[in-house]
């Protein structure tokens, strides 16, 4: 065990929070380890979720696998490309994420939520599964932000439609913040002064929308399903940053280590 996690540590931990820690599953994810009877405790079985453990002197296996605190947790950023299912294994076949990253070098390494396979952009890595499951966690509103081209030209009464949240078929939205970014001839103004003619908006080019928009919510194509919504389909979608988390100049394909300030300003997005 490290020396920081020795430190930091105030007593025994219970069962679920040492798994998370060690990497296993979430939180959550551990507690279901438990009930279903794969977890022991020196060689007994625990299922009881008050369960507690010293992670000095007690010897937990999932499985028959022995689990142990690593000397530090791993965290690092995909940049991810299309095509790719944000899954460790996947029965069917795809290509998956896990593809991308060094899990023979980092042992437990996990997807902290998930990317569709037809978008791109920031995935973030984990073998911390209580960081994980905090980051997920609704109750501390981590922002993820994407950029978004949309078919035709969106306006600002639209944009204020998702500002304001928005109505979808498993309940309003949260107030997202979102923004259009300028891509030269810019002909919206137009375009809301002409909203009462149909005939006249049909007249135009056909054009599309580059959109920036953050949510903290973490629904199933939530961002597809928004601006769906306000009548523009989304063509292409890529998640820039996470939390504190940018995407920078990453290449598609490419990972990389989260830095250690990077990883103190997760921390502490979630309380840790």
């Amino acid at each position: 065990m490290s020396k920081s996690l020795t430190e930091t540590r105030t007593g025994p931990l219970r069962l679920q929070r040492f798994l998370a820690r060690a990497g296993v599953a979430s939180r959550r994810g551990s507690e279901d380890l438990m009930t279903a009877g794969r977890v022991t405790v020196n060689g007994q079985v625990a299922t009881e979720l008050g369960t507690k453990v010293d992670p000095e002197y007690d010897k937990v296996a999932v499985d028959g696998k022995a689990v142990t605190l690593a000397d530090g947790s791993v965290n690092l950023i995909l940049n991810k490309p299309l095509g790719y299912v944000t899954t460790m294994v996947d029965p069917q076949g795809r290509p998956t994420v896990a593809e991308l990253v060094p899990t023979d070098q980092y042992p437990g390494l996990f997807p902290v939520g998930r990317l569709d396979a037809d978008t791109t952009g920031l995935l973030l890595f984990s073998t911390d599964g209580e960081l994980a499951h905090r980051l997920l966690h609704p109750k501390w509103q981590v922002a993820k932000t994407y950029v978004a081209r949309a078919d035709g030209r969106i306006t600002e009464k639209q944009l204020q439609r998702l500002r304001e949240g928005i109505e979808l078929d498993d309940g309003p939205t949260a107030p997202a913040r979102v923004e259009t970014i300028p891509e030269g001839d810019d002909w919206t103004d137009e375009v809301e002064a002409r909203e009462d003619n149909p005939d006249l908006l049909q007249l135009r080019p056909y054009r599309s929308s580059l959109v920036m928009l953050s949510i903290h919510e973490g629904r199933k194509r939530q961002v597809r399903r928004m601006l769906s919504a306000v009548g523009h389909p989304v063509t292409e979608l890529a998640r820039i940053s996470f939390g504190p988390l940018a995407l920078g100049d990453l290449e598609q394909g490419c990972w990389r280590l989260l830095t250690d300030e990077e990883t103190t300003e997760l921390e502490a997005v979630v309380g840790r």
